[in-house]
């Protein structure tokens, strides 16, 4: 597992399961709900609104669900108020974990986030125990077939991003949290929508884990994964795709 994938949003982690996808879809309208009070209820006029529901298409949402739910805030029928909360602590073999919950209660969503980390080897710290390690960026990625290495760098340029990584698994393109709107913009009118555009935590270094501790490390992951609060996890560790393939045969 390389080290690029781990500030990637968790709700990618496990495929398209049924249940993960109800998972995946929960998240989003929760995010669509609470972008949509954070300002017009309108995407062309609400950036963190229209970045929600382009997150939404990427992961085949009906575009009915995405509709309902703005027009629940719109209509002052949504009145659960949601918070947005950081965790910060370290997992097992010292990998420092970011956690970003969006919740409705903070004393269950810290209780339970607690918990994960205490059962699977690892401890939480204070607020900004660990992020220190990460940079904060805005970042869109597309799947390989939206274009050339060299297409994709030259549109990220011109657009004002920092950086593109390109794989076979794809191109993920970093750019300045401030830029972040300005180049997910410009990039979708290029490319279509991104399979997801978000702002991230990308690790400075990383961490490299043995296979005991990818173990437990990869459960955490999972018990993070299965908190419906829980939004986003970063990490900053690699694992060697030796180890990988004999944890997941």
């Amino acid at each position: 597992m390389s080290g690029h994938s781990q500030y990637k949003n968790i709700m990618y982690r496990k495929g398209a399961q049924d249940q993960k996808r109800a998972k995946i879809f929960a998240r989003l309208i929760r995010e669509i709900t609470v972008a949509a009070k954070s300002g017009l209820p309108e995407p062309d006029k609400n950036p963190r609104l229209r970045a929600a529901i382009s997150a939404a298409r990427a992961a085949n949402m009906p575009k009915d669900n995405v509709d309902r739910a703005i027009k629940r805030v719109a209509g002052g029928e949504d009145d659960v108020s949601y918070e947005e909360i950081r965790y910060e602590g370290y997992g097992p073999g010292g990998v420092a974990l970011i956690v970003e919950a969006l919740t409705d209660n903070r004393n269950r969503t810290a209780s339970e986030v607690r918990s994960a980390f205490s059962k699977h080897g690892g401890s939480l710290g204070e607020t900004n125990s660990v992020s220190f390690m990460f940079n904060r960026v805005g970042l869109v990625a597309f799947d390989q077939a939206v274009g050339s290495a060299e297409e994709v760098f030259e549109a990220a340029a011109e657009a004002g991003a920092d950086n593109v990584e390109s794989t076979a698994e794809g191109h993920e393109i970093t750019c300045d949290p401030d830029d972040f709107n300005t180049v997910r913009d410009a990039l979708t009118g290029r490319f279509g929508d991104p399979r997801e555009a978000h702002l991230a935590w990308k690790p400075q270094t990383t961490v490299n884990v043995d296979e005991r501790h990818a173990e437990t490390l990869l459960k955490l992951l999972d018990a993070l994964d299965d908190n419906d609060d829980v939004q986003q996890v970063a990490a900053n560790f690699e694992i060697a795709d030796a180890i990988m393939t004999r944890l997941t045969a």
